[in-house]
């Protein structure tokens, strides 16, 4: 052993009766009324008691009592002096029923005193009092010394496996506190997540949805500072009209996404090329659903490209694909290139950089760049 171990209390979770189960505490008050019991009955049968004497006997009791309580007191507030004064006092009562001829009396309290010590002191304090409580024993005990040596042995032993199981239990209690704790970390850490899925998803829509509106409304007031004629001014507000209800029909699946609820994704990118002339998509490869995170990572890569494309290559034929490898998906959407023209300045929108922080969120990764005569954009997701 270390001076650690000697000189190391045993903790405030072992001393308390916290965590201790019922069926456990009651058998404690069961001893404890057992004890009580056994001490009474050895003084009163052991001879008559009158008078005086039988209000000193009483007093005895009732001053045994309250330092067996203070005894478990100061042990539980670690402070060892005042634990110690209690248990001499506690001895030389031990003293007093045997020189008083109360011999069971004085048995009792020996072996408490020891068990108790052992269970509740550092070793330190508790060998000495446990060893002067158990000598006081021998010399009280009548029985064949081989008897009273193994009852010495046998409540040494209870008292240092009560002091092992309390340690035993207060370790529980603290693991267990431990667990509840990372659970409501791991908890908090879930929610946090979730939200921010969540704040990204509606960010990601609203930047698209309003990014394309910007748009054909910068192009609207471009004509009408232009003195274009009245039809085209009314087209580009009739397509901002159609990016606003197509908008809100992508915050409703963001929703519906965020429920569990995705349409497949194939599906998805058919509609969205059909909504632009000169745009085909491609799919390769054995199709599988993916997790929401990397279904929602593609979908939002294939509108923000598209969106890029007619604000800065209006016009320009796109060819977008899809290819479900044997660990990753890759999508592709490459344009032939066209003038960037008047909307050029109309804003960025998610942009390129919200892409590649969506990718790498995921552990996939976002090139994007000049390819020729147009521009590509290749986005690669674990899935």
């Amino acid at each position: 052993m270390t001076d650690d171990v000697w000189t190391r209390w045993p903790t405030r979770e072992a001393l308390s009766r916290e965590g201790v189960s019922r069926p456990r505490r009651m058998l404690a008050w069961a001893v404890r009324l057992l004890v009580a019991g056994v001490l009474l009955w050895g003084v009163f049968d052991n001879r008559p008691v009158q008078g005086w004497a039988a209000v000193g006997v009483v007093g005895g009791i009732l001053l045994t009592g309250a330092m067996a309580w203070a005894f478990f007191r100061t042990t539980h507030r670690h402070q060892l002096w005042p634990a110690m004064g209690v248990a001499a006092v506690l001895l030389a009562l031990a003293f007093v029923a045997q020189a008083e001829e109360f011999r069971l009396a004085a048995v009792v309290m020996c072996c408490g005193i020891a068990i108790s010590a052992l269970e509740r002191l550092p070793l330190v304090a508790a060998v000495p009092v446990s060893v002067v409580s158990l000598s006081v024993f021998a010399v009280v005990d009548d029985d064949a010394w081989f008897t009273t040596a193994v009852t010495i042995a046998g409540m040494s032993l209870a008292g240092y496996v009560l002091r092992l199981d309390a340690e035993a239990r207060a370790s529980a209690q603290r693991l267990l506190a431990q667990e509840r704790a990372a659970r409501a970390a791991e908890a908090e850490s879930a929610a946090l997540a979730e939200r921010s899925r969540i704040a990204r998803e509606i960010h990601d829509v609203l930047a698209h949805s309003l990014s394309a509106q910007l748009v054909h409304l910068e192009a609207a007031r471009l004509l009408i500072e232009g003195g274009a004629d009245r039809g085209k001014i009314l087209d580009r507000v009739v397509a901002a009209r159609r990016m606003a209800r197509e908008g809100l029909a992508e915050t409703r699946q963001a929703l519906s996404a965020l429920r569990g609820e995705l349409t497949p994704l194939e599906e998805f990118l058919t509609v969205l090329v059909g909504m632009d002339e000169g745009t085909e998509v491609t799919v390769t490869g054995e199709r599988r659903p993916l997790g929401a995170e990397a279904s929602q990572a593609v979908r939002r890569v294939a509108q923000e490209a598209l969106t890029n494309v007619r604000k800065h290559a209006s016009g320009a034929k796109v060819r977008m694909s899809l290819d479900y490898g044997e660990r990753e998906v890759t999508l592709q959407v490459r344009d032939s290139g066209g003038s960037p023209g008047e909307l050029s300045d109309s804003g960025a929108g998610y942009g390129l950089l919200g892409m590649r922080e969506r990718a790498e969120l995921l552990g996939g990764s976002l090139r994007a760049g000049p390819e020729g005569e147009g521009f590509a954009v290749t986005l690669k997701v674990p899935g």
